[in-house]
C-alpha cells in the first residue's frame, strides 16, 4: 500500500457544483457496486477528460472541471494492470458482476482508502477511486472552471 497526497480532478455537471465531492451516483461502477461508496477522480485534468469521454453527449448540460486535494490516502496501486482497466460493463451485463470489483473488495478489506489505476484508453494517464469522501481525506482547494470537451467545441474561425 502506498501513501498518496496530491491534486486530483473531476468533471461534474454544473448542477453538482454545490457538492463537488459527492460520491458516484450510479449504483455500480468500475470499483463499486450497490451499497458501496466510491469517489472517482483523475491525477490530471487531461485524465479526467479522457475518463468521462464515454459518457459525454452533444447537448449535455454544462460541465465544470473541479480540482481537489487528497491528503495521506492509503492506496493500492493497480497501475499497469490491464485487467483492472477493462470495459467492465459488458462483463457485468453478461455475468451479473464485474471482475474489477474483486480489486476494490480486497483493498477495502485491507483497510485501504482507495485505488490508483491506469486509464483504459490512455495507460499513460492514471485515475483514483476513494472509498470515502471524508474531509480528512479529500477537500476542494480551487474554484471549478467551465469545461467543454475539445471534440465538442466548435472550430475556431480564422
Amino acid at each position: 500500500m502506498l501513501k498518496f497526497s496530491g491534486p486530483v480532478w473531476r468533471i461534474l455537471f454544473l448542477s453538482q457544483i454545490d457538492a463537488p465531492l459527492a460520491p458516484a451516483r450510479a449504483p455500480e461502477g468500475r470499483f463499486h457496486y450497490r451499497g458501496q461508496t466510491a469517489l472517482y477522480a483523475s491525477l490530471s485534468a487531461e485524465g479526467a477528460s479522457v475518463a468521462i469521454r464515454r459518457y459525454v453527449l452533444a447537448g449535455d448540460p454544462p460541465r465544470v472541471l473541479q480540482q481537489a486535494q487528497v491528503t495521506k490516502a492509503r492506496l493500492v496501486d493497480l497501475r499497469g494492470q490491464s485487467d483492472a482497466s477493462i470495459v467492465w460493463q459488458d462483463i457485468r451485463d453478461k455475468q451479473g458482476s464485474s471482475p474489477t470489483w474483486s480489486y476494490s473488495d480486497s483493498a477495502r478489506d485491507a483497510g485501504a482508502d482507495g485505488l490508483l489505476y491506469s486509464s483504459r484508453s490512455r495507460p499513460d494517464l492514471s485515475h483514483i477511486v476513494l472509498f470515502s469522501s471524508s474531509p480528512a481525506l479529500i477537500h476542494v482547494d480551487a474554484r471549478a472552471i467551465p469545461w467543454v470537451p475539445m471534440y465538442l467545441q466548435p472550430p475556431l474561425d480564422r
